[in-house]
């Protein structure tokens, strides 16, 4: 069995992910490999899931947190999927 880096369980279907520096983290679910490697949003501090928005180099979850923070780029940055064109 292996054990999970995040939570410490020990578990026969725990995962293995390895990332692109090279470092492989063993998980026993997707919670705990969240909790260990999504990056969070630099306003509001969620962990950001989906594809979420940079800007600048910066990490949001998305637009309304990106407008928020100071990347001086204000209604430039758009969620899309899904918006209403009007």
């Amino acid at each position: 069995m292996a054990q999970c880096n995040t939570c410490g369980n020990d578990y026969w279907l725990a995962f293995e992910v390895k990332t692109i520096t090279g470092d492989t983290y063993t998980f026993d679910s997707f919670e705990c490999a969240i909790s260990k490697l999504a990056p969070r949003c630099e306003h509001c501090e969620s962990r950001i899931i989906g594809h979420g928005v940079e800007v600048a180099g910066r990490f949001f979850c998305g637009a309304h947190c990106a407008r928020e923070g100071d990347s001086g780029l204000g209604s430039q940055i758009r969620d899309t999927v899904g918006a209403h064109p009007g």
